[in-house]
């Protein structure tokens, strides 16, 4: 190995490809993390929405398990470069992408998770402040905010130690409040929902479809950097151990999350199905388990899917150390003024910048699973995967092709950001490897692949 990339790695951190030995998940910890980085407030929402679109409860389990198992495929697919060399999302880019070219994907994954690390921060924040009101009767939403956003930095700065430990007991709890939901749900509004839900006709057109693509779309930002993860997790399991661990811990929760909202929705005819649940129990104990549900899923949520992508986008970018970029990561969250996103006002422009950065999910998968899978054939390891860290080597700079493919696929997604993974996917692919081919500034970036 070159002394440069030794410099690199060193400067890295965590950046370095992490070696078996000092692997910490096991297959039950790395099923956990799954599960508590799957759970949001939006997936509840995200089932509610669909009583307006027609469908009955059984098309929503079904459009859920649907849409849960497309994204368990695509997670499959992208996790194994980090899994086989150890090296981040941030590092896999850099392939396709080039050593300056990966700032664009990895920021455009990495920006968006501060807004919502400080956006469920809040709504965490608040959980607390209402479980204080209903025991202490004390109300200081603002510094339950500051406590617990505290309370992640420390944890974050511990690296995948602290999340490991945070998604080990939070999925748990949660786990234990889902089924409570489920029961409330089932046996003090049964006949409702029977009636208004489970024996509604439902439609099997195209409203079904949008929410199978509704569902899928929900999570496909931890599609993207799935390696992040799987990097950590002990060596000795194949693509199909890994594929079960996805499924078991997402599929299951997320399905009960979108079934739990739509009950929710429908029995009390409140369309916020927090504000829904809140109102179908009665009691402090029953309150303060639901918030403590939404307490929990907002912190495991953001300590595997919102601190991890922007904390390794400023590693990688900035040469910053490990625990600088979590905590700078947890300032910039407060920066967002997330007591003003989650304001009934905001929601049209959240909505717009949700719309304009998934545009681009699609088109940056395609790249990578066309670099990888088609051009190197699954393999990048020992030379070419240290030239991923050599500022001077093949990777060097910025590949246009992998850009160029990404606006291309990016213009087409927007058309109709509803289903731009769809359309804009193979596309994306097809334009990436054609460019590859012809373009003579790629020709570095060739080597090394079938086209060299």
């Amino acid at each position: 190995m070159s002394d440069v990339n030794k410099e690199e790695k060193k400067e890295s951190g965590s950046l370095a490809p992490i070696q078996d030995k000092d692997r910490i998940m096991g297959w039950g910890s790395y099923l956990m993390l799954w599960l508590g980085g799957c759970i949001s407030i939006g997936t509840l929402t995200m089932g509610s929405a669909q009583l307006d679109k027609g469908l009955n409860l059984f098309q929503v389990f079904l459009a859920v398990l649907i849409g849960s198992t497309i994204l368990i495929i695509g997670i499959c697919a992208n996790d194994r470069f980090s899994y086989i060399s150890g090296a981040p999302y941030a590092v896999q880019l850099k392939s396709a992408y080039g050593t300056k070219g990966n700032i664009v994907p990895v920021m455009i994954r990495g920006l968006p998770a501060i807004v919502w690390y400080g956006f469920q921060s809040w709504l965490g924040g608040s959980a607390i402040n209402q479980i204080s009101i209903a025991l202490f009767g004390y109300d200081n939403a603002v510094l339950y905010f500051v406590l617990f956003q505290v309370l992640q930095i420390v944890l974050s700065v511990k690296g995948f130690h602290g999340i490991k430990w945070v998604e080990n007991i939070g999925g748990v709890v949660i786990v234990c409040a889902m089924l409570y939901m489920l029961f409330v749900c089932v046996t003090q509004y049964g006949d409702i929902i029977g009636t208004k839900l489970v024996h509604k006709q439902g439609t099997w057109g195209m409203p079904f479809v949008a929410a199978i693509i509704a569902f899928f779309g929900n999570s496909t930002t931890v599609m993207l950097n799935a390696g992040d993860y799987s990097r950590e997790l002990k060596p000795g399991f194949s693509m199909g151990k890994r594929g079960i661990a996805y499924f078991i811990s997402m599929v299951p929760t997320t399905v009960l999350l979108g079934l739990i909202g739509a009950m929710s929705s429908t029995a009390t005819g409140i369309a916020n199905p927090i504000n829904a649940f809140s109102k179908m129990v009665n009691n402090k104990v029953l309150l303060v388990a639901t918030l403590a549900f939404i307490l929990f899923a907002q912190m495991t949520t953001n300590l595997a899917s919102n601190v991890v992508p922007p904390a390794y986008a400023f590693m990688d970018a900035f040469k910053m150390k490990h625990k600088t970029a979590v905590i700078l990561v947890g300032i910039l969250a407060v920066c967002t003024c997330p007591w003003i996103l989650t304001n009934d006002s905001s929601a049209a422009g959240l909505d717009l910048f949700v719309k304009i950065y998934t545009a681009f999910f699609g088109p940056i998968f395609a790249v990578l699973i066309t670099d990888y899978y088609i051009l190197h054939r699954g393999k990048i390891t020992g030379e070419k995967l240290d030239d991923l860290y050599d500022d001077h080597g093949s990777r060097a700079g910025i590949n246009w092709a992998a850009i160029i493919a990404t606006a291309v696929g990016a213009v087409i997604g927007l058309l109709n950001v509803d289903i731009s993974f769809f359309t804009a996917t193979i596309p994306t692919g097809l334009v990436y490897y054609f460019c590859m081919k012809k373009m003579s500034s790629c020709e570095r970036f060739r080597k090394g692949t079938i086209l060299e």
